[in-house]
C-alpha cells in the first residue's frame, strides 16, 4: 500500500499557500500541480457522494474515463478509497461503487478561545471521532499545554487513530486574542500577544501544525462539510466569546488584502454610540448582562437553564443583538449578495435559531435589492474546532485554487 501524499509529511509549522489567489501576479501551473489537483478533485467527488461510480465522477468532473480509472486506482492503493460493491444494471459489467475509507486519514482540531479549550478528532468521512471541551476563563498558554497533556492520549485511543494516518493538527484561535479586551479579562492575558502557537505546540505535537483564525476555520469547515454546495457563497457569523465572521465566495474562503476580512464584531455599532458590535453580540456580553442582573452562568449550557429563570433578559439581548446586526447584514446583502448568512458558535442551538429567525424578520422590513436567508450553520456547534481539524485536509487532500498556483518570482 502506498502512503499518503508527500505533502502530508511536511515539517511542523504554519500551513502556507491555503489563501493563495491569482491577484497581484500572474500565476501558471505545471503538470505535477495539475495532477495533484485532479487527484484531490476525484477524492472530493467520492467523499461527497458515497457509493459513486467512475462514470458518475467523469460526468461530474469532466475528466476522461482512463484518467478517472488511473486516479481511483491510485487512491485505492493509498488507502483513501475503497470498493464497496457493484451497481446492478441491465447490460454490461456492473459499475463498481466507491467510497472513502474513513480511517484513511485523520485531522486533529484544537480551538483556543477566551472561555474554553476544545479538542476534536476527525476522520476522512467527516465523522467526529472524539470531542473534549474544558470550560476555562481566559486560558493562558500553560493551560493549553496542560489541557493537551491531560486529554491527548485518551482522545487518540478513543478515536482509534493510526498515527501514520494523521495529516496534522489544526489550531483555531481568535485574532488579537490578548489585545481585544472583553469583560473580566485578567491583566496576564496579554501573554498571548507574544506567543507563537507553532513554537508553543511543536514539542507536544508530532505532526504538522496548521493555524488559522477561528471564524475562518469555522467558515472553511462549513464550506467543506456543511451547506456550501447549497450555498456556494455565504457569510459565516461566529458568535463566541467575541464576534467573528468569515466570507466564502464560490466555495473559496476570501481573506482580504491583510487577511482580516469578515471582522463584523469590530464594526462600530450604529445602535450604541462608541461601541463595537461584539460589545452586544457575543457570548461574553450576554453572560456579563446576566451576571449584572444576578444570574450566574457557569457554563454555556447553563444559558438554556436560565431561559426559564431570566427569559426577559435573554429576550432583551436578542432584541439588542438584532438591532446591532441589521446595519452590517444590510451591507453584506447589498455589497456581497451571498446565498446565505449562516450563524454558528458557542450559543446553544435554540438561541442561534431564535437569533436567525429574528434577523430574518427584521431584514424583511428593509428595502433590499436581494436578501439572503439567515439560518443556523450546519456546523453550528464546535465549528472552530471541527474547522481546525479540517485544515490539514485542506492543505493535503482537498481541492482548492491555491493548489494550481505556481507563484512567479
Amino acid at each position: 500500500m502506498h502512503g499518503l501524499p508527500q505533502s502530508s509529511l511536511a515539517k511542523p509549522g504554519r500551513s502556507d499557500g491555503r489563501g493563495a489567489r491569482l491577484s497581484r501576479t500572474l500565476s501558471g501551473t505545471n503538470l505535477a500541480r495539475a495532477g495533484d489537483y485532479n487527484l484531490r478533485t476525484v477524492l472530493q467527488s467520492i467523499r461527497l457522494a458515497p457509493g459513486t461510480t467512475r462514470i458518475d465522477i467523469a460526468l461530474q468532473t469532466g475528466l476522461t474515463g482512463p484518467t478517472i480509472a488511473n486516479i481511483t486506482g491510485r487512491l485505492i492503493d493509498m488507502g483513501l478509497v475503497q470498493v464497496t460493491g457493484r451497481r446492478k444494471s441491465g447490460r454490461g459489467q456492473p459499475a463498481i461503487l466507491l467510497e472513502v475509507v474513513p480511517e484513511g486519514a485523520f485531522g486533529i482540531g484544537l480551538n483556543i478561545d477566551r472561555d474554553h479549550l476544545t479538542l476534536v478528532t476527525l476522520d476522512l468521512a467527516g465523522t467526529v471521532r472524539c470531542r473534549v471541551t474544558r470550560e476555562i476563563a481566559f486560558p493562558l498558554p500553560a493551560d493549553v499545554l496542560r489541557f493537551l497533556a491531560d486529554e491527548w492520549d485518551d482522545a487518540l485511543a478513543i478515536s482509534g487513530i493510526d498515527p501514520a494516518r494523521v495529516l496534522g493538527m489544526g489550531v483555531a484561535v481568535p485574532d488579537d486574542m490578548g489585545r481585544i479586551v472583553l469583560p473580566h479579562q485578567p491583566p496576564g492575558y496579554a501573554a498571548w500577544n507574544g506567543t507563537d502557537l507553532v513554537s508553543l505546540l511543536a514539542d507536544a505535537i508530532p505532526w504538522p501544525i496548521h493555524c488559522d483564525n477561528d471564524a475562518a476555520a469555522a467558515a472553511l469547515g462549513e464550506a467543506e462539510y456543511g451547506s456550501a454546495f447549497d450555498n456556494p457563497s455565504f457569510f459565516y457569523m461566529l458568535v463566541s466569546a467575541g464576534l467573528g465572521g468569515g466570507l466564502v465566495i464560490d466555495r473559496n474562503y476570501h481573506r482580504g488584502a491583510s487577511a482580516r476580512s469578515g471582522e463584523i464584531g469590530l464594526m462600530p455599532d450604529a445602535a450604541r454610540a462608541g461601541a463595537q458590535i461584539q460589545d452586544t453580540v457575543s457570548v461574553s456580553a450576554l453572560l456579563d448582562r446576566l451576571e449584572r442582573a444576578g444570574h450566574r452562568a457557569a457554563e454555556i449550557g447553563d444559558l438554556l437553564k436560565l431561559e426559564s429563570v431570566a427569559p426577559e433578559i435573554l429576550e432583551r439581548w436578542l432584541e439588542d443583538a438584532v438591532r446591532s446586526l441589521v446595519a452590517p447584514l444590510t451591507a453584506i446583502n447589498c455589497l456581497l449578495n451571498p446565498d446565505a448568512v449562516l450563524i454558528g458558535g458557542r450559543l446553544p442551538l435554540p438561541l442561534i435559531e431564535r437569533l436567525a429567525e429574528a434577523l430574518t424578520r427584521a431584514l424583511a422590513e428593509v428595502d433590499l435589492p436581494a436578501r439572503a436567508p439567515v439560518k443556523p450553520a450546519v456546523m453550528a456547534q464546535d465549528a472552530p474546532a471541527i474547522g481546525a481539524a479540517i485544515l490539514p485536509f485542506l492543505d493535503h487532500l482537498l481541492p482548492s485554487d491555491s493548489i494550481l498556483i505556481q507563484a512567479g518570482r
